[in-house]
């Protein structure tokens, strides 16, 4: 879990048992900005490799 706040990233790592290669993929294209599109199966993480990235920043706001 590269760039996630500790809280984020250990929630990630008790409910998971690993990101997957699409999730390893995007957050960084996420996390830098970019625009990023997913295609992948049913089931792949996408919906979590995109708000995970969203929640994190809003977790950090909500600390500040």
């Amino acid at each position: 879990m590269h760039a996630f706040h500790p809280l984020v990233a250990d929630w990630f790592k008790r409910r998971f048992a690993s990101a997957t290669p699409l999730q390893l993929e995007a957050w960084p294209r996420i996390e830098a900005g970019d625009d990023v599109l997913v295609s992948a199966p049913t089931g792949s993480g996408k919906t979590l490799a995109a708000f995970l990235v969203c929640l994190g920043r809003l977790l950090v706001a909500g600390l500040a």
